[in-house]
């Protein structure tokens, strides 16, 4: 089984009211956030991403947000920090396809295929979270549906886990959007990442110190999603326990045993470790109320 490593790439900072990340969490106030492709390194088919990223700064407008790319950031930057060029990614993998995921689908060759839920793309095209999924993007990924190669539709409601290359699980995440997937990557030494996507926004206020939560173990929510708050707690459980790692789309990567973060990390898995006092209400005999500080630079804790 090959052992993969896993890189992220810097494509945008977005900057947002902070309750969109963390339900009720410092309502009115705007922090800026990291939005990352995630590049798998040592599969045998070839380097593979997860996420593309925004089409351009200016689109998240549409959503009353601000994009800035800064030196060394953007898709075509940050691939040839790892000396790659788009032409040699084997496959595009998609947690989901929001307007700051998918941006960047339309500027790849039709011969690289595009892999997402079948549920996602019906997701995308019923109107549920409007401007979220931007028209440009959807018309694309239709014109991809109706040319040989240019997608692959995965049916993980109905088929269950299913790895796509030897090495690489895709699983319904069962959270944010309906079509919304995690990707578990083999690495060294029989350890697993999961690349969850928008299920887990800020790791620290949701997770670490829980915001307003009281029971053992509970997350919170992100103020974002567009499915049950049941199925949201339970998506962010399941993506905790699929693995030794966690990586959301929008903060840094954490490792994780049984449902609990033992260390942060930065820009690759494995790479070094920033231990974390995890926290309880068990623990503290304290309600969360999200008061940690910044583990790394612009993780979603502001």
């Amino acid at each position: 089984m090959p052992a993969h490593e896993i890189k992220l790439l810097p494509l945008i900072e977005i900057e947002l009211e902070s309750s969109f990340l963390v339900l009720a969490r410092n309502m009115g106030i705007r922090t800026r956030v990291p939005t990352w492709g995630v590049l798998i390194l040592g599969s045998p088919a070839g380097p593979i991403l997860v996420d593309t990223g925004v089409r351009d700064a200016e689109i998240m407008e549409r959503l009353h947000m601000t994009g800035y790319v800064g030196e060394g950031q953007g898709l075509d930057a940050a691939l040839a920090e790892h000396g790659l060029e788009r032409g040699d990614i084997h496959a595009v993998l998609h947690t989901h396809t929001h307007i700051d995921h998918a941006g960047q689908d339309a500027n790849f060759p039709l011969s690289t295929p595009v892999v997402m839920t079948r549920r996602e793309l019906e997701y995308s095209a019923s109107g549920l979270m409007g401007e979220q999924y931007p028209a440009e993007y959807v018309k694309h990924h239709i014109d991809r549906l109706h040319t040989p190669g240019a997608m692959r539709l995965l049916d993980l409601d109905l088929s269950g886990p299913d790895e796509i290359y030897p090495g690489i699980v895709c699983e319904l995440a069962g959270g944010h959007t309906e079509g919304s997937m995690n990707v578990i990557v083999e690495l060294a030494d029989g350890e697993k990442a999961c690349i969850c996507g928008d299920v887990l926004y800020d790791i620290h206020n949701q997770v670490v110190d829980p915001m307003l939560q009281v029971l053992d173990f509970e997350p919170a929510t992100t103020g974002n999603h567009g499915t049950t708050k049941r199925q949201e707690k339970a998506a962010i459980k399941k993506a905790l326990n699929s693995g030794d790692y966690v990586i959301p789309i929008h903060d840094f990567p954490a490792r994780v045993s049984s449902g609990r973060v033992l260390s942060r990390l930065e820009h690759s898995v494995p790479g070094p470790e920033h231990p974390v006092e995890h926290r309880t209400t068990r623990e503290t005999g304290e309600m969360g109320l999200g008061r940690g500080e910044p583990v790394l630079p612009l993780a979603a804790t502001a």
